[in-house]
């Protein structure tokens, strides 16, 4: 009887993929199809990493939940890198924490958006708001504040919810904003999730895989949102793949190499099923 033999040295690949509208719907539900296909794959020997807008304590949950008790996550769109630690009061160890001064950017959204929610994920991962948002946005640790209580101290992300407002509308506000000193990336909705300068789900996956020794070509990117794409184009720029879920906007699907099933549909545990013959291909496509 033939075994598949386990990944070592240059035949690992790193496959980094989303929570939110890729491996959990939007209810959070998560499908025992997709969790035996990482563990399958993971028992391969390859690096499987959770690259989400999630807070840290808002990821390890789902992290947990696929089945990776060890290793590392990216968090809060790249400006918060975690080691997975089982151990740990809190299941996770910060092993990276990017913070910049939200003071500018405040003031200008604010201006813009006076009806707006705002919140801010601070350098320990709690969050702060001046307006309630969806009870599975935020995670537990969070405390309503006064807006001007949102400025003056580090923080790793900017969180704005505009309820009234259509995506197009937001789009529009947004760009006459004109964010030229942080990263930011537009949910489905009128949300607005606001990075350090200069980071993305792509600038943290990028030290893991330096750092795990595994080749540019070597990648698969999977998610669903805008803030996705930035993992996408990484992915596509070393030579890698990039893998769209089926429910997500137009300007996601053409950023990606392939679009795969919805998350309803359970995308992820197609394109893992089908991980060996993705390999093939690939390789087949690039040796010639």
């Amino acid at each position: 009887m033939s075994t598949t033999p386990i990944a070592t040295g240059d035949d690992r690949w790193l496959i980094a993929i989303d929570i939110d509208g890729t491996l959990v719907h939007d209810d959070g539900y998560l499908s025992p199809r997709v969790v035996a296909e990482v563990e399958r794959v993971r028992a391969l020997g390859h690096e499987i990493i959770v690259a989400t807008g999630r807070s840290a304590a808002n990821a390890i949950p789902v992290v947990n939940s696929v089945g990776i008790k060890h290793g590392y996550s990216v968090c809060s769109n790249g400006a918060v890198t975690i080691e997975v630690d089982p151990v740990h009061p809190r299941g996770f160890k910060p092993v990276e924490v990017i913070t910049f001064d939200p003071s500018a950017v405040l003031e200008r959204l604010i201006k813009h958006l006076p009806d707006a929610h705002f919140a801010i994920e601070t350098a320990n991962g709690d969050y702060k708001f001046h307006k309630a948002f969806p009870a599975y946005a935020l995670g537990a640790n969070n405390i309503e504040t006064p807006l001007e209580h949102l400025m003056g101290e580090p923080v790793s992300r900017v969180v704005v919810l505009s309820p009234g407002q259509s995506v197009e509308d937001f789009l529009d506000v947004i760009a006459e904003v004109g964010l030229h000193s942080v990263s930011y990336a537009i949910g489905y909705t009128a949300w607005l999730d606001i990075s350090p300068e200069g980071i993305s789900k792509a600038s943290a996956l990028e030290v893991q895989r330096q750092k795990l020794g595994i080749a540019p070509d070597r990648v698969i990117t999977m998610g669903d949102g805008r803030n996705d794409i930035s993992m996408f184009e990484w992915a596509r720029a070393g030579g890698g793949l990039a893998f769209a879920m089926g429910q997500g906007p137009d300007e996601v699907k053409a950023a990606a190499t392939a679009v795969t099933a919805s998350v309803e549909e359970d995308g992820v545990a197609q394109v893992l099923a089908a991980f060996e013959g993705i390999l093939f291909t690939h390789d087949a496509a690039t040796s010639g």
